[in-house]
């Protein structure tokens, strides 16, 4: 009897993570990077805090408006968090990262480190979704 447990005892490797294993962790420090940097945002917006006010202002944005940006991204950030919603909400964050994009455009902010930032961030929402869920890989027909 002792020998049958032990036959049938999943052998322990110390062989290295899988690649497959490697891309979900890739894509879950990329989704947390990006959900940190967009729900610091949302919630800088919610509270109408003065730092978001001073930096809004000058691309056209009153602080009226700050409290129904911020519902927006929270909005979004629910949704990417949800799995079974993460894809609706990066398509969201890429529509409200699009109209950063034409504002920053708008008032000829500097290129690479304003108007382009939110391309950056949208890498990292659709880049982690991308590792981390084999849905989105199928339905862009990746082998992997």
């Amino acid at each position: 009897m002792p020998a049958t447990l032990l036959a049938s005892a999943p052998a322990v490797t110390s062989s290295p993570a899988s690649p497959a294993r490697r891309a979900l962790w890739t894509g879950r420090v990329l989704t947390t990077i990006a959900v940190l940097f967009l729900g610091v945002d949302a919630a800088v917006k919610l509270l109408v805090a003065p730092e978001a006010v001073s930096a809004t202002a000058p691309l056209g944005w009153s602080a009226d408006q700050l409290l129904t940006l911020g519902l927006i991204q929270l909005a979004c950030l629910a949704l990417y968090l949800i799995p079974r919603t993460a894809l609706l909400g990066a398509v969201l964050w890429t529509g409200y990262l699009g109209g950063a994009i034409a504002t920053h455009l708008r008032v000829e902010s500097p290129l690479l480190s304003h108007t382009l930032f939110p391309v950056y961030v949208a890498l990292l929402v659709w880049g982690g979704l991308y590792l981390r869920d084999g849905r989105l890989r199928a339905l862009l027909g990746s082998t992997r």
